[in-house]
Order: C-alpha cells, then structure tokens, then sequence
C-alpha cells in the first residue's frame, strides 16, 4: 500500500511540473489565462454538453448517468481495485482508500487533460512535428508528395503562429475568426501528410496521437524534468500493471485451475501456476498494447474496451445484491447476454461506448433474473483445504 502512495506522490508532482514548465515556454506576451482563451476558441475546452444524443461521444448524460455504470463497476467489481480493499486492515481503512481513490482521480485527470491543453497552446507558438511517429515519418519523408506538403505544413503555422499573437494582443471578432480559420487550414495539411503515411505505407489504421506528449517531454523539456516524467510513467504504468496482473493471474489460478483442473494440490503449486498465469497474461497484453496503439487516445481505448464487460459484471453484482430470487446460472447466463447485447450495439448502432456500461448491466439484470426463475443451482462449489 505504501508503495502505492509513493508512486501517487511521484505521478502528482511530475504534472505538477510539467505544467509549470509548459507555461515557462510560452512566449512572454502570452499568459497562461491567453493560453486557455486561444484551446477555448478552437473547442479544446469544451466542457459542457447537454445533448441527450447517445451517439455523442462525451455529453454531461454520457458523463453522470453512462460514466456511473462504469466507475461503479471499476471500483465496486472489479478484482484489480476490489483486492485493495479487501487487504486492508480494517473495513474503515478500506473505505478511506475507496474515497481517497475515488476523490484523487478529479483533480489528477484534470491536470491531465490541462496538461494536453497547454500542450495544444505551446505548439501554437512552436512548429510542431508533421508526424509525431518518427518511425512511420521516416519511411515516406524523401517522397515528393511529402516534401510539397511539409512546405505548406511550415507556410501555415507561420499563419497560425502570427493568428494567435495577434489574437492574443487584440481579443475581438476579427482576429479569433482569423485564428480559427487558420488553425482550420493548419489541421487540414497535418491530416494530408497523415493520409499520406496511410497511403504510402499501407497502414490504413495509422495515428500518432500516442505519440504528440513523449515527443514534447524529448524535445522541450530540461534534463533533470525528463527524468521527473519518466519515473512518474514508470510509477503510474507499475501500479497499473501490478495491480491487473495480480487480479487476472489470482483469477486464472483459484477460479479456473484450482478448480477445475487441481483442486488439492499444495500451496506451492498453485503458486508456481499463478507465475507461470502472469507471464502469460503479461504477454498477452503486451500483444494487445501493440495493436491499441492505432486505435487512438490510450486513455480512451482502455475506458471502450472495458465498456465491453464492466456493465454486464456490475450487473452480475447487482443480481447479487438486490435481487433475492438470482441463482448462479441465472447470473452466468444473464453475463452472457450482457456481453452479447454490447457487442451487437457496437455493431449495430452508433451509440457511443460509455453507454455500453449502461446497456451491459440493464440486460444482465433483466436476463439473469429471468433466467433465474426457470432453474436451479447445482450444489456450490468449497474450496479444499490442504
């Protein structure tokens, strides 16, 4: 636990001091109050929708209704965090941590999307990459196409960079329509030199939005703020991976080996299985972070692929809880149904995938207890002792 804390205390004060280095390379007429005035002309400071459109991405529903089915879920059902808790030493301790967890997340997700932000602002200022993935850039950077863009990608920041200055210095109509049109015309050539790495090398999934903060922390930061940021990665990156590798190698071992395979074997085995299960399952997602790295903002790829499953668990818990009449199958197969029910909204409608939490739980309860009043369950299963 204390090494939790420590690595808390490591994560909070690299944000910090990012942030305060960003804002020490603005330019020296630019404040950090003109900094949020230019995101906020251009909708990067967006943060209040009141759409019930479930097809929107993030709406004030989406955020209170949809995003409750999920933390309920990540915080209430899910073994990674529930097993925290559960060693606690007591149950008060055990409900700070959960409070303490709970509270911490606002203001550390807020300095994480300030610090995009202002990340946003300083490439106003400095000529950003054209393709942040060096590696991709590299192979089509000699082609003709490429060079033709990058002179335009370079003439249309000069346009934007002086938009901005002059919008800052004069904050009227005229001057923030100048800027938006001219961070318009900037983000349709960086999108022509995107579409041309898609082409050109035949990676049609190609994105490099993974890659806009590791290349500014390279680039921009000083020596010793670079180390700051790595080691809080590292920290953020070792409390994560520990944490789930823990909860799926325990998982595979008691609920699935132990059970099914080698019910009396000795202590030591099960715990030579469940090493052998983390690796396995450490490679696993190294395979599966691989392949994510395409499909956009990490951040958001982790939250829709976990929308997949944490409404259908929830759900399962729920039957659990509320309803007297659930029986183990009825929750099995009322599981089942909630998965299958998100998966055919995924793909066959347009809702976006916080809603999927809500779908998941509503029809694994309604399921679960349906099918729960039409069978019984077999005896349950003890496990052994030794």
């Amino acid at each position: 636990t204390w090494t939790d804390v420590k690595q808390m205390v490591i994560i909070f004060v690299g944000l910090f001091v990012v942030l305060m280095v960003i804002v020490s390379q603005f330019p020296p007429s630019v404040s950090l109050i003109d900094g949020l005035y230019l995101a906020g002309s251009v909708g990067k400071l967006e943060t209040v929708n009141t759409s019930f459109d479930l097809t929107e991405k993030y709406t004030i529903w989406s955020g209170v209704i949809a995003a409750l089915f999920l933390f309920l879920s990540y915080f209430g059902c899910d073994q990674s965090q529930v097993q925290r808790f559960l060693t606690a030493k007591s149950v008060s301790e055990g409900r700070t941590s959960l409070l303490m967890s709970a509270f911490l997340k606002i203001p550390m997700q807020f300095m994480i999307l300030l610090i995009g932000v202002l990340v946003f602002v300083f490439y106003q200022f400095a000529t950003p990459p054209m393709i942040f993935n060096s590696v991709e850039e590299a192979k089509v950077e000699k082609t003709v196409e490429y060079q033709q863009i990058r002179g335009q990608y370079e003439e249309v920041h000069a346009k934007r960079e002086s938009a901005a200055l002059a919008f800052v210095e004069s904050q009227n109509d005229q001057t923030r329509q100048n800027y938006v049109a001219a961070d318009r015309m900037f983000n349709e050539t960086r999108k022509k030199a995107v579409d041309h790495v898609k082409e050109a090398t035949g990676n049609k999934t190609f994105n490099d939005v993974n890659y806009v903060f590791p290349v500014f922390v390279v680039q921009n930061m000083p020596m010793g703020v670079i180390g700051l940021i790595i080691a809080a990665i590292f920290a953020a990156a070792m409390s994560s991976i520990s944490a789930e590798l823990n909860a799926l190698a325990t998982a595979t071992t008691i609920d699935f080996y132990r059970r099914h395979f080698k019910p009396n074997a000795l202590d030591g085995h099960y715990v030579a299985f469940g090493r052998i299960a983390t690796l396995v399952w450490g490679i696993f997602a190294c395979i599966v972070a691989i392949y994510a790295t395409n499909l956009g903002s990490l951040i958001e790829v982790v939250n829709k692929f976990g929308s997949f499953f944490y409404g259908s668990l929830l759900g399962v818990f729920v039957l659990a809880i509320a309803v007297k009449r659930a029986r183990a199958r009825g929750a099995f197969f009322g599981l089942l149904f909630g998965v299958a029910s998100v998966w055919i909204a995924s793909s066959y409608t347009k809702i976006e995938f916080l809603w999927f939490n809500v779908v998941g739980c509503l029809v694994t309860v309604l399921a679960g207890y349906l099918i729960s009043l039409t069978v019984t369950d077999e005896p349950g299963y003890e496990v052994p002792a030794n």
